[in-house]
């Protein structure tokens, strides 16, 4: 082989196009065929972007994995692009936006600061469902989305401009994973180096946890938080481990009237009962021949719910299949077929590559299901929802005698985890169908709202004679965004809010979405079940959340019908049918161009300078305190007092709620006293580039339990030197003031949910300097980390429960900077209030000598700016 650019290259022709490529079969022989396939995906980037020692430490570490399944060594990964949304990407803009002015105050050039990696930002996480069950849903709900986030969304178009290679999406292009897939993921990318034409994996990371949705069809990347992904933005890589792989191998097919929603919450349910946290996970065997590009997809969207990094699935004829029905040019698709086989990423469904675990799921003894009430991987027969609902114990305060006790609230097709895949749709339309031809209609109470990932999604369905049947049931299309499942589903309707006002209903959300946390869909709604689309449909014409859809009636049609979910639930043979008739690839282009040229967000204003122009009255952006090169460590050996001590699935929604703003919140009181309207205070998200609000709102959930006082009014924590019961964040300054350290005590799984770096910088505005867990979700973790936290794991039964840490405890952490090593002994001691000791030996949750610096240096932002501010003048 030749060596180009100091590591192994080869040629490869394809059509009349030669490539360089790094040939991992030449390089590395039969053990290749041993991999997992995601890490010939690691293989190749390391070969490919590592030199000299490096590079042979992190192929030597990768050949070696394969003796025991597991491995300590670390490697750099170099991603060959970000993707972000607009709840994301605001804050971490934000954050470079501070750092430019920054290096400006420190006598440099602030355009010294500019991301090396192409970042795409798709503005789909604001979209709320004002307007419903209307044909004019959609321009009204973007007009209100425009109106109420104009200086947000100018501030994101002053980055497109001032920041080489940032790409802004416009409100109505689609969900960030649609877009990624319909749009942006090439499979099989080219590249110049050394004035060559290389062909190289499409390789990403996004600052979404469902970013591995990309996964199904073959392209490497993950979820991380958004401070990770601005190391990777301005030059460094993802510094990790080799990672332990799951193979789920799967045999037989699903079964007539099962969906790949019914196999994603399967999955979600079996990773989940066998601990999956962190770890890659990869499909194989010769039931992944059986399942479509948009089944994969489902699947592998659900990643983060059964905890896992990734949820790959190889190339295949699928993947080509998928490429050529959204339009990608032939040509594009001739090379990842020829590069995928030749470098050794092709699926070969009789493969037995070495995994570290494998769990073996045989896709035919799937049946229907759905998740819920609290979390998706609990796991129900879809015919069950009033066994689990029962353990509530709710009875109505009076009866209704138009409403059932537990009433659908909430009927959502939304969510890019269900909305991508065109059968999921086209079946939920089939219902609603046949539903129509029954003249059956949605109970007045229920909120009924479409939004597709994707505009072309509207084009299928109209094509298909689909659009008349949802708009009959409700189920119009209200907009091309996250809508309900990231929290925006507007207003509930005034017979649910009256009915739980007087406690005559506990009303449940029915969504196809990703995630049901209390209070996450609707902050009055702590009870929600997770379903495929069609069966939000037949739910919402049932109208209570207890039915027993197996063998209760949805609804008496006029002429006394009882109509069953048997009548309505198509066939696999009319949804193939029915996708085929409204496939149109061009449609995909098509509409996204159209989408893209907005005039509404075209119309919106925005500096054209190096540095943007603060407003010191907004409301939504505020040059943040910590984005300076002063920050400095929290490493040391401290006494602190526990500001909050927590239980089990802390969610990054009870620490950084999305939702909307409560009118009669104090934070709503700070946004009034500086000339916001109290009824039209938008959602949480919207106020994430304000630092003050990101303070205000940390762990401001109704839902929280704060084990120091479990009385305490929501966002209310105890002042332990004086007893008294204050806002969470008043407290955090009064221990500032005094000079006194926090930390913060919790159970398993802290911070699991969404990737919102945001969770972690509103615990480092309470000066928190260390998260004490017993388990850590992986991507919030990196974002504690990211902000200078350092997260310190418990041995195991040594949770909250059995410390019972009471006011007056005081907790030592000796963790001083020097000492700090990944996976290093913390000890720390409980000193209680009666003068007794209690040592505990604590582990660092530190993976890298990466995330080491970057406590060292207090955080992400002052290692950017250290790193920039290094950099010789020009």
């Amino acid at each position: 082989m030749e060596n180009t650019n100091h590591f192994p290259a080869a040629s490869m022709s394809v059509g009349s196009n030669t490539y360089r490529i790094v040939d991992l079969p030449a390089v590395i022989g039969a053990r290749l065929w041993r991999l997992p396939v995601v890490l010939r995906l690691l293989l190749e980037n390391v070969i490919r972007n590592a030199e000299g020692k490096e590079r042979d430490e992190a192929v030597a570490g990768i050949l070696a994995w394969l003796e025991r399944g597991t491995s300590e060594v670390e490697i750099a990964y170099q991603p060959g692009r970000v993707l972000m949304h607009d709840t994301t990407s605001t804050p971490a803009l934000v954050d470079v936006a501070a750092m430019r002015d920054a290096v400006a105050e420190a006598g440099r050039d602030p355009n010294l600061l500019n991301p090396v990696l192409p970042v795409d930002s798709s503005v789909d996480h604001s979209l709320a469902v004002e307007y419903y069950a209307r044909a004019d849903a959609v321009p009204l709900n973007l007009e209100t989305e425009t109106r109420r986030n104009a200086e947000r969304y100018g501030f994101l178009r002053w980055a497109s401009k001032a920041l080489h290679g940032v790409r802004i999406h416009p409100p109505g292009t689609g969900i960030m994973h649609t877009i990624n897939l319909e749009q942006l993921a090439t499979v099989v990318k080219t590249e110049t180096r050394g004035d060559e034409p290389w062909a190289v994996p499409d390789t990403m990371i996004g600052t979404d946890s469902h970013t591995p949705m990309i996964n199904g069809i073959g392209v490497l990347g993950w979820g991380v938080g958004g401070l990770e992904a601005q190391t990777v933005m301005f030059g460094m890589p993802v510094m990790q481990r080799i990672p332990d792989v799951i193979g789920v191998r799967l045999t037989g097919a699903l079964q007539a009237g099962v969906l790949a929603t019914d196999l994603a919450l399967t999955v979600t349910k079996r990773l989940r009962d066998l601990g999956v946290s962190g770890e890659f996970v990869e499909f194989f065997g010769p039931g992944v021949s059986t399942l479509s590009a948009g089944d994969r997809s489902v699947v592998a969207n659900m990643a983060p719910e059964y905890g896992a990094t990734t949820g790959f699935f190889p190339v295949d004829e699928h993947t080509l299949a998928y490429l050529s029905s959204t339009g990608r040019d032939e040509a594009a698709i001739a090379l990842v077929e020829a590069y995928t086989r030749r470098v050794g990423l092709w699926l070969d469904g009789e493969a037995q590559p070495r995994y570290t675990t494998v769990l073996e799921l045989d896709l035919g003894t799937i049946g229907m299901h759905v998740a819920g009430p609290r979390r998706p991987q609990d796991l129900l027969g879809y015919a069950d929802t009033a066994r689990a609902l029962q353990p509530f114990g709710f009875t109505p305060a009076h009866s209704r005698p138009d409403m059932p006790k537990h009433p659908v609230a909430i009927a959502a097709i939304t969510s890019c985890t269900n909305t991508t895949d065109p059968a999921l749709l086209v079946a939920a339309a089939l219902v609603a169908r046949k539903a129509r031809g029954f003249g059956l209609r949605v109970p007045s109470w229920i909120k009924t709202s479409l939004a597709p990932g994707s505009p072309a999604a509207a084009r299928y369905l109209e094509r298909a004679g689909l659009m008349e049947d949802l708009a009959a049931v409700g189920f119009d299309i209200v907009g091309y965004g996250c809508t309900t499942c990231i929290g925006n589903p507007g207003p509930l309707t005034s017979p649910i809010h009256d009915a739980i006002v007087d406690g005559s209903a506990l009303p449940v959300a029915i969504l196809s979405g990703n995630r049901n946390f209390p209070g996450r869909v609707h902050p009055d709604l702590s009870l929600g079940f997770i379903m495929s689309p069609p069966l939000v449909v037949a739910f919402a014409l049932a109208g209570n959340a207890e039915a027993d859809l197996s063998q209760d009636a949805i609804q008496t049609a006029a002429d006394g019908t009882p109509v069953f979910l048997k009548d309505l639930w198509p066939t696999r043979e009319e949804i193939a049918a029915l996708v085929a008739r409204g496939a149109e690839p061009a449609d995909y282009r098509d509409a996204f161009r159209v989408a893209s040229a907005n005039p509404l967000w075209h119309a919106l204003p925005s500096p054209d300078t190096p540095r943007y122009p603060w407003n010191p009255a907004s409301t939504a952006l505020r040059r943040p305190p910590f984005a300076s090169v002063d920050q400095g460590s929290q490493l040391g050996s401290y006494e602190a007092y526990p500001l909050l001590v927590l239980g089990d699935d802390i969610t990054t929604d009870h620490i950084s709620p999305a939702s909307a703003i409560p009118k009669d919140s104090f934070i709503a009181d700070f946004l009034v006293s500086r000339g916001e309207d109290r009824d039209d205070l938008n959602v949480f998200a919207s106020r994430r580039g304000n630092w003050e609000v990101m303070m205000r709102a940390a762990f401001y959930n109704k839902t929280l339990a704060n084990l120091l006082h479990p009385e305490a009014p929501v966002g209310h924590t105890l002042h332990i030197p004086s007893g008294q019961l204050q806002p969470i964040f008043e407290v955090a300054e009064r221990y500032r003031a005094d000079g006194d350290a926090v930390v913060l005590v919790a159970g398993e799984r802290y911070g699991t949910g969404s990737s919102r770096d945001c969770a972690a910088k509103g615990q480092r505005l309470l000066g928190i300097r260390a998260v004490i867990a017993l388990s850590f979700e992986r991507i919030h973790r990196s974002n504690l980390i990211g902000m200078g936290i350092l997260p310190v794991r418990l041995p195991s039964g040594a949770g909250p429960d059995t410390l019972n840490i009471k006011p007056g405890d005081k907790i030592h952490v000796d963790a001083p900077a020097h000492a700090i090593a990944p996976r290093c002994r913390i000890p720390v001691r409980i000193v209680r209030a009666n003068g007794v000791v209690d040592e505990i030996e604590a582990t660092a949750a530190v993976e890298t000598q990466l995330e080491v610096e970057l406590l060292r240096r207090g955080g992400v932002i002052p290692l950017i700016l250290h790193k920039t501010l290094a950099q010789p003048a020009a």
